[in-house]
C-alpha cells in the first residue's frame, strides 16, 4: 500500500517520509502517480523564491508525463504486464521526491535557506529528472497499447529530461554574494548597509517582520535538529551565521511586529497552555518505562514509544507492539514531533527537566555559545541597537524593541549575555511601570527569560528590580504579566541572598498567595514553585506559615482539575512539613484523610510521590498521634507498597521508610510495649 505522509516534520531537502510500492494493485498505483504528477503540477502557481527556472522546467516534464498516465489508465483495465509496474513504481518513487523538492522550494519560512543551498538544490532537480528519464528509458512501451501520439510524448520527456540543463540562477548567484559580503560585515562587528539587506529580502520575497521571524524560526530549529554526524555539524555554523543575518533583518529593518502576527502568537501560546491543561501528565509517559519520553516515535500500530524503550523490545526479539502484541510487518520508527513538542512544553512550563536522547548532540554549548562568528557580531550589534531603541520617548518603538528581547532572550543563554552587557535591563524595569498592558507584559517577559542569566540576576536586584517585579505581580495589567512576575521571582530565588531579599518584601508572599487563589493554571503553576523556591530560606518558612498558606494549598488538592496543580501544590506541603511547626499547621487543619484520599485516588505518579513525601515528613514531625491515625486507614498500606514497585525511586525509598514506621508501630501496639516507637534521628536522613 502507498504510505500517504505529512511533509511538515521532515528536514528540508531530505526525504524520510518517501517510500517505495510494494504488492500494489495496478489500478491503485495509477491513481497514486496521478496524484503525485497533478499535485506536482499545481506548484506552477506557487511563488518560487530561488531555483524558479529549475522548478518550473521540472513540472513542465511532469505535466507532459501527466498526460501520458490519462492513457495509460484507458488500458489498465485488464491490468498491465508486471515489467510495466515495475517501470511505473520507479516513477512514483522519483515523483515523491520532487513533489518534497518542489515543497522545500516553495516554503515561506526557508527561503533564506534555500537560496544559500541552490547550488545544491539545482543538483537535486537534475538528478530527479534523470531519475524520471531512466524510468521512461526501461518503459517497454511495445507492451502497451496506447496511441502513437502518447509514445510519441514518452520520447518527447525523455529528449527534455537529457537535455536540460539544471543550473543556479544568475539572479541567484548574485544575491548569494551579497549575502556573504553581510555576514562578513557582521562578522567583524561592521553595520550592514540597510539598502544591501533590503536587496537581499527583496529578492527572496521578505517583505515584512513577520516572514523574517518564520525564517529565524526555521533556521533555529534546524539546528536543534539531529546533529550526531560530522557532516551535519559542520553545517551548524552556517545555520547560526544565516540566524543571525535574519535576526538582524527582523529587528533593525522592519519598524514594527505585523499586529496579526502578533496576536495570533499570543493565541497560538495560549491555544497551547489550554491544550497542556486538558492533557494528564501519564499522556506523555512510555507504555514499556513509564518514564516521561524523550523522544516520541510511532510504530506501525500507531502507538508511541520512547524510542530508547522499543528499541530494546526490538532487540530482544519481540517484533510486536507492545501494548497491542499484533506482530509488526515493519519496525519503522516514525519520530512523533507533535507529541515531542508537548511534552517539552510541559517539561518547561512543570520545572521538569527533559534531557535529549543519548545520540542528539544539542547539548547546552549550543546556547552558551554564539554558533558563529558572524552570530556573535551580529548579536553585539542587534543588542546595542535594542538597548537605544528602549531610550526612545516613542511607546511603539520602545515597545517593539521590549517584544524584540522578548523573543531573543527566550532563545539562547549567548543572546541574554549580549543583552545584559548592552545595559537593557534597567530600560526594561522602567517599563514595568508603563500603563500600557502590551509593553509591561513585553518587559516583565524579556526579565524572565533575562533572570535565567547568573549575572542578569544581579543587575536586575541592583537596580530595583525586586520592587517593581513584586508590584506587577501585585497590579500587572494582564494576568499573563502577574505569571511572568511570579516566574522572575523563582529565578532570583535561586540565589540565597535574593531568597532573603524577597521574603523580607512583605508584599511578596502575600502577591504570590492571591495569584494562587485568582489565577489561571499557569499562573497558579508560577506562583507555587515561586514559593516553593523561597522555602529554602529558613525565615522564609516562618513566613509563609503566617501568610496562611496551608489552607489555600490544602483548598487546592480539592478544587483543582489539575493533577500536575495538585502535585505543585502537595510539594509545598512537604517542604512546610519537613519543619515541626510546618508539620502542625498541616494537621491542625484536619488534611490526614485528605492526602491519604489523593494517593489512593491519583493518576498522576507526580502527585503521588509528593502524598508519600508529606505523609512521611508529617510522622517524623507530628509523632505517634499521626502514626496511630495513619495505620487506621485500611487502604493506605496497599497505596504504599505500589509505590514500592511502580514509583519513582525517591517515592519508592520514601514508601519503604514509611511501610518500616508503620509496622513497627503496629507490631510494638500489638505486643504492649512502652518503648518509644522510632527516634527521629533514625529516619531523618532517608531523605
Amino acid at each position: 500500500m502507498i504510505q500517504e505522509q505529512n511533509g511538515s516534520g521532515r528536514r528540508i531537502l531530505t526525504f524520510p517520509a518517501v517510500h517505495p510500492c510494494e504488492s500494489i494493485e495496478t489500478t491503485t498505483l495509477l491513481a497514486s502517480l496521478t496524484s503525485l504528477a497533478l499535485q506536482i503540477c499545481e506548484y506552477k502557481s506557487k511563488c518560487f523564491s530561488t531555483n524558479a527556472r529549475n522548478g518550473r522546467q521540472t513540472i513542465r516534464i511532469v505535466s507532459n508525463l501527466l498526460l501520458f498516465l490519462e492513457e495509460i489508465q484507458h488500458v489498465a483495465g485488464s491490468g498491465l504486464p508486471d515489467s510495466v509496474v515495475l517501470s511505473l513504481s520507479e516513477l512514483h518513487l522519483t515523483l515523491q521526491k520532487v513533489r518534497n523538492l518542489l515543497e522545500d522550494c516553495t516554503r515561506g519560512d526557508a527561503r533564506l535557506w534555500m537560496l544559500m543551498e541552490s547550488d545544491r538544490v539545482a543538483n537535486q532537480f537534475r538528478m530527479f529528472v534523470r531519475a524520471l528519464a531512466l524510468g521512461l528509458d526501461v518503459l517497454p512501451l511495445g507492451l502497451l497499447d496506447v496511441p502513437s501520439e502518447a509514445k510519441e510524448l514518452i520520447e518527447l520527456m525523455r529528449t527534455q529530461a537529457r537535455k536540460s540543463r539544471f543550473e543556479v540562477d544568475p539572479d541567484d548567484e548574485r544575491v548569494i554574494k551579497d549575502v556573504f559580503l553581510i555576514l562578513n560585515q557582521l562578522e567583524n562587528g561592521i553595520v550592514p548597509d540597510e539598502y544591501d539587506i533590503k536587496r537581499v529580502l527583496d529578492s527572496i520575497g521578505v517583505k515584512k517582520w513577520s516572514d523574517c521571524n518564520k525564517e529565524v524560526k526555521l533556521l533555529d530549529a534546524e539546528i536543534g535538529l539531529d546533529y550526531s554526524n560530522e557532516e551535519k555539524r559542520r553545517e551548524m555554523p552556517f545555520l547560526s551565521s544565516l540566524m543571525g543575518f535574519m535576526s538582524y533583518s527582523r529587528c533593525v529593518l522592519f519598524d514594527a511586529v505585523d499586529n496579526k502576527v502578533a496576536q495570533q502568537q499570543q493565541h497560538s501560546s495560549r491555544c497551547d497552555s489550554d491544550l497542556l491543561s486538558c492533557l494528564n501528565s501519564d499522556d506523555f509517559r512510555c507504555p514499556i518505562s513509564l518514564e516521561i519520553m524523550k523522544e516520541p516515535v510511532t510504530i506501525a500500530t500507531g502507538h508511541t514509544y520512547d524510542r530508547s524503550s522499543i528499541l530494546k523490545w526490538f532487540r530482544s526479539g519481540n517484533p510486536t507492539c507492545p501494548k497491542t502484541g499484533k506482530r509488526l510487518r515493519t519496525t519503522e520508527l516514525i519520530p512523533n514531533l507533535v507529541l515531542k513538542g508537548l511534552i517539552q512544553q510541559y517539561c518547561f512550563r512543570n520545572g521538569i527537566h527533559f534531557a535529549e536522547s543519548g545520540h542528539k548532540n544539542r547539548d547546552i554549548t549550543r546556547t552558551i555559545h554564539a554558533g558563529s562568528l558572524a552570530y556573535e557580531g551580529t548579536m553585539r550589534l542587534v543588542a546595542d541597537f535594542l538597548a537605544g531603541k528602549l531610550t526612545n520617548v516613542d511607546d511603539e518603538e520602545r515597545n517593539k524593541a521590549a517584544y524584540e528581547i522578548r523573543l531573543l532572550s527566550k532563545a539562547s543563554i549567548f543572546n541574554r549575555y549580549c543583552l545584559t552587557e548592552a545595559g537593557v535591563i534597567p530600560y526594561l524595569l522602567k517599563l514595568l511601570l508603563s500603563k500600557e498592558s502590551m509593553s509591561q507584559e513585553n518587559a516583565i517577559a524579556g526579565l524572565l527569560n533575562l533572570s535565567k542569566h547568573s549575572k542578569s540576576k544581579a543587575v536586575i536586584v541592583e537596580n530595583g528590580g525586586l520592587e517593581l517585579i513584586v508590584e506587577v505581580l501585585k497590579k500587572g495589567s494582564q494576568m499573563e504579566a502577574k505569571q511572568h512576575a511570579a516566574a522572575t521571582l523563582f529565578y532570583l530565588a535561586s540565589i540565597e541572598d535574593y531568597r532573603k531579599l524577597i521574603g523580607e518584601n512583605t508584599e511578596a508572599l502575600p502577591a504570590l498567595l492571591d495569584l494562587i487563589r485568582g489565577g489561571h493554571d499557569r499562573a497558579q503553576r508560577n506562583a507555587l514553585v515561586a514559593i516553593y523556591g523561597l522555602l529554602t530560606h529558613p525565615e522564609n518558612h516562618r513566613r509563609v506559615l503566617a501568610a496562611g498558606a496551608v489552607p489555600l494549598l490544602l483548598s487546592l488538592l480539592t478544587s483543582s482539575e489539575r493533577e500536575e496543580r495538585v502535585a505543585n501544590a502537595l510539594a509545598v506541603l512537604a517542604s512546610l512539613a519537613e519543619k515541626a511547626d510546618g508539620a502542625k499547621a498541616v494537621l491542625q487543619s484536619g488534611a490526614l484523610p485528605q492526602i491519604v484520599g489523593v494517593l489512593d485516588s491519583s493518576t498522576s505518579r507526580a502527585a503521588k510521590e509528593q502524598c508519600v513525601v508529606l505523609l512521611l515528613a508529617l510522622c517524623i514531625n507530628g509523632g505517634t498521634d499521626v502514626v496511630s491515625l495513619l495505620v487506621k486507614s485500611p487502604s493506605l498500606m496497599g497505596s504504599l507498597y505500589s509505590q514500592l514497585s511502580e514509583g519513582t525511586s525517591r517515592a519508592s525509598k520514601k514508601a519503604s521508610a514509611l511501610i518500616r514506621i508503620l509496622h513497627e508501630f503496629y507490631e510494638r501496639n500489638s505486643s504492649g510495649s512502652k518503648t518509644p516507637i522510632f527516634s527521629r534521628e533514625r529516619f531523618v536522613h532517608v531523605w
